[in-house]
């Protein structure tokens, strides 16, 4: 691919600039420039952060914050391969399952965006019914489980948090905003109340196990996207640039394959201008960590019943 100059890029993206036109404009060509040495699988290429330092970037959208976890309750336990027959591919954001991409901004909640992500799969299938949850209300009343708003989280922590609430917000009622505010829990609409979630569970770190839970709905997962991603642009992500150094949270929604090789098809919160409309594919059946460390967060998904419990 033969990027474009920085002036046809800027158009194309309706990029403004204050002054510092012609600094962003020596991001833009010192990027792509690595983009050229490093696209060693072809799927590099035209982004909407070309004009910011690896550095910024980095600091300001991948803000996962593994920990600890104690593993109790709302910790349901492991979810392990049985062996049991799955597809040979599944997309459930073809099947009703998933909303349409969002964006975080500069504000570090990819965690929140994944969380709400796997809680609106899984109540879609649980109910029939697909809503779209506030990531909002993740970034402004979980505070007390380690989950730091803009500043990062984690999704277990975060499943936890959302079961001693009075459960998630609706998108309508409590919009996103891109930075922290006061907690309006109390003020917004409950689209699935705490009681309808039993808990979470988390997925064994290996390919089967992750294939049989996303066969069941879409699950959270946690990735090291701090080479690749931010200038991701299309295909299947076979590079080693990227380990099991996990830093951004997203959303696995699927699996398939393509010419002989096997992917999972994961969204992400950066918008649709991001990748291929907001979604990138990770090489599948990689072994170890899995590719960009998809198999090691622990991956997980909340367990949702089809109505509410008394």
């Amino acid at each position: 691919m033969v990027l474009p100059t920085f002036a046809a890029w800027a158009a194309m993206y309706g990029k403004v600039y204050n002054g510092d036109e012609a600094q962003r404009e020596a991001i833009y060509n010192a990027n792509v420039e690595w983009i050229e040495a490093n696209n060693v699988d072809g799927t590099l290429g035209l982004s909407p952060f070309m004009d910011i330092p690896r550095e910024e970037f980095n600091a300001e959208r991948l803000s996962l914050k593994p920990s600890e976890k104690s593993n109790v309750m709302p910790y349901l336990g492991r979810f392990e391969a049985t062996g049991a027959d799955t597809p040979d591919e599944i997309d459930w954001s073809q099947k009703g399952a998933v909303s349409p991409v969002k964006n975080q901004g500069s504000c570090g909640s990819c965690w929140a965006f994944s969380t709400v992500g796997s809680l609106e799969g899984r109540a879609q299938i649980a109910t029939g019914k697909l809503q779209q949850f506030s990531e909002q209300q993740f970034v402004d009343c979980d505070k007390g489980f380690g989950d730091l708003g803009c500043n990062g989280g984690l999704m277990d922590q975060a499943f936890t948090y959302l079961m001693q609430s009075k459960g998630a917000c609706t998108e309508e009622s409590y919009g996103y905003k891109g930075r922290g505010a006061s907690c309006q829990i109390d003020s917004c609409t409950i689209g699935l109340p705490a009681s309808q979630v039993t808990g979470y569970k988390d997925v064994d770190g290996n390919e089967q196990a992750l294939q049989e839970a996303v066969a069941e709905g879409p699950v959270s997962v946690a990735v090291e996207a701090d080479t690749v991603f931010q200038f991701y642009f299309g295909g299947i992500v076979k590079t080693n640039f990227c380990g099991a150094k996990l830093d951004h949270g997203v959303l696995a929604v699927g699996y398939g394959e393509q010419n002989g090789d096997k992917y999972w098809k994961v969204k992400n919160s950066w918008g649709k201008s991001w990748g291929e409309s907001g979604y990138i594919r990770l090489l599948k059946g990689k072994g170890g960590k899995g590719q960009c460390g998809i198999l090691s967060g622990p991956p997980s998904y909340p367990v949702i019943s089809s109505s509410v419990t008394v």
